[in-house]
């Protein structure tokens, strides 16, 4: 007797593959692309040829002076996006909520306002006091959060969430601003800084934060299993051997970290945590083991294309990438809201 043919669900399985390796290529070289654009476009036309200089780094040419300026500044827009990206994807996969961004559930605004109280009220200046409060800020605000959420019949809901984290980001920019007010020496750069830019992006900036990037990377990738389990609820992720209070903290523990970390170097970013996910679900499925680094790899893309759009839209001048990515994201999260007819109180 021959061998069956495969059955249907193995084909699928094959076919669910080949697509994935395809997207992944594509996704790969999109990134691609969009580096080799962001170091050649910007607010100074350039021509390639100087550009190409800079990159083989000869000297008295107009284009070293620009690389020396753009590399950086793609790199921590790559770096960023990812961590965004990321962590909006784990945030998701934690809460089961498919409105979960760092910006919508408060982690950013947190940050931010950790960053804010520490130059204010204890003379913080450097990118290393920064980094660690900003990762004790988004802690915080993700705690409490969810603590708020929880609250009531239902536990912790997607709706709920939402209004909580909205109520979150809104409290804390008042509060920021409430102690910013008065403080006209620092006033400037931190207005500057709340907007949520990669312009003036150094090596010196970028390298303190890869530690905590790195963390918060190894962490989420690690809980892409617990998170396909806790997607099934979390009666059936204990009954098939999962602890739901260690998955959950670990890979929220992840996301505090990228946020946090971002936050600190860029300032407070939003929407890319929400809209990538969703593009990532429509290209790979719900599997976080593929979910996850796709989200990673198209925060980038999105990231550096949003920096570039600013660069290009505004000349001479620029749009911080920050604004860019709430005149996109806005309407996506309409869009989102509208689909998915949350119900639950």
């Amino acid at each position: 007797m021959t061998a069956t043919a495969a059955s249907p669900a193995t084909r699928l399985l094959r076919r669910s593959r080949r697509t994935r390796t395809g997207w992944l290529l594509a996704v790969l070289g999109a990134l691609a692309l969009a580096c080799a654009l962001s170091v050649g476009l910007g607010t100074r036309s350039v021509g390639w040829a100087d550009i190409a200089g800079g990159l083989a780094g000869r000297a008295d040419t107009i284009g070293q002076a620009v690389v020396a300026v753009r590399v950086p500044r793609t790199i921590l827009a790559a770096l960023a996006g990812a961590a965004l990206g990321l962590a909006g994807a784990v945030m998701q996969g934690v809460t089961r909520n498919p409105l979960a961004d760092p910006g919508i559930l408060g982690v950013n605004a947190g940050a931010a306002m950790a960053v804010v109280i520490g130059m204010a009220w204890f003379g913080m200046a450097s990118l290393s006091d920064y980094l660690w409060t900003a990762i004790l800020g988004a802690a915080a605000a993700a705690c409490f959060v969810y603590a708020v959420g929880s609250l009531g019949r239902g536990g912790a809901t997607p709706l709920k969430l939402a209004l909580a984290g909205a109520a979150t980001s809104i409290a804390s920019a008042s509060l920021t601003m409430a102690i910013v007010l008065p403080r006209n020496d620092i006033a400037g750069g931190v207005r500057s800084w709340q907007v949520g830019g990669v312009g003036g992006a150094s090596f010196d900036a970028i390298l303190p934060c890869l530690p905590f990037l790195a963390a918060g990377l190894v962490l989420s990738l690690l809980s892409a299993r617990s998170l396909n389990l806790l997607a099934l609820g979390d009666e059936a992720a204990a009954g098939l051997g999962a602890g739901v209070a260690w998955a959950r903290g670990g890979a929220a523990l992840g996301a505090v970290l990228l946020c946090g970390a971002t936050t600190a170097v860029c300032g407070p970013i939003g929407f890319v945590g929400l809209m990538v996910p969703h593009l990532c679900r429509l290209l790979v499925g719900v599997d976080h083991r593929w979910l996850l680094p796709f989200s990673a790899l198209t925060g980038a893309i999105l990231l550096i294309c949003s920096d570039v759009l600013g660069r290009i839209v505004a000349r001479p001048s620029e749009l911080d990438v920050g604004i860019v990515t709430a005149f996109v994201g806005a309407p996506v999260f309409i869009w989102i809201v509208r689909q998915r007819r949350v119900r639950d109180l």
